[in-house]
């Protein structure tokens, strides 16, 4: 197990993570939340608890409110005569179903721990799966020119509901706004350092 982790965020993975927005209860979430986390802190909990074996390079740590996802790179396999596509999804394969229970026992210890769940994936090449991510539901309130957009994208069959074209339209932002969505983790990163050093009540 390497010692340094690579952390692959969603767009809007580390909004109010240890950055506390309007409000008593931060950005939303209100008292029920999970408590922040460290991103060193959650990284160098799971290099401790891995087996070693498990990955050849440094695993992918997305941390956001409600879940954790940890992927690793498995080694390739020699598929010989046969299709290396197919050797690499058997590998994927092969490792979910003999980890499955020592990944289990792992994820209840980081849940106990910092009030996420935990999913799981593997990269083999150009092969790469997601096991287990869960699908959080967010309210939000949408005034009419807001709900115009999403039913344009419902009427013109882009997506089958409200709610399907509002997932399309923050993926359309997370792809198109990249570079504007790092500066903004990064500007969020460096006011919870400031925040860090300051005095403590």
């Amino acid at each position: 197990m390497h010692g340094h982790h690579r952390f692959a965020d969603s767009p809007f993975a580390r909004a109010g993570a240890g950055f506390r927005g309007r409000g008593p209860g931060g950005r939303g979430r209100g008292a029920e939340g999970p408590p922040p986390v460290d991103r060193a802190e959650v990284a160098g909990w799971f290099a401790g608890r891995l087996p070693d074996g498990w990955f050849t390079a440094p695993v992918e740590i997305t941390v956001d409110r409600d879940e954790i996802t940890v992927v690793g790179t498995l080694a390739e396999p020699d598929a010989g005569e046969g299709d290396p596509a197919a050797a690499r999804a058997g590998r994927i394969a092969r490792f979910r179903e003999e980890t499955r229970e020592q990944r289990m026992a792992v994820a209840d210890a980081a849940q106990a721990r910092y009030g996420r769940s935990v999913a799981w994936g593997a990269a083999c090449g150009d092969a790469r799966e997601v096991f287990t991510n869960a699908s959080v539901p967010v309210m939000t309130r949408l005034r009419q020119p807001e709900r115009l957009v999403l039913d344009t994208l419902v009427d013109a069959g882009v997506a089958r509901s409200r709610s399907e074209a509002l997932v399309w339209a923050v993926r359309l932002v997370g792809r198109n706004a990249d570079s504007w969505l790092t500066e903004l983790r990064e500007a969020m990163a460096s006011v919870e350092e400031v925040r860090a050093r300051g005095p403590q009540p």
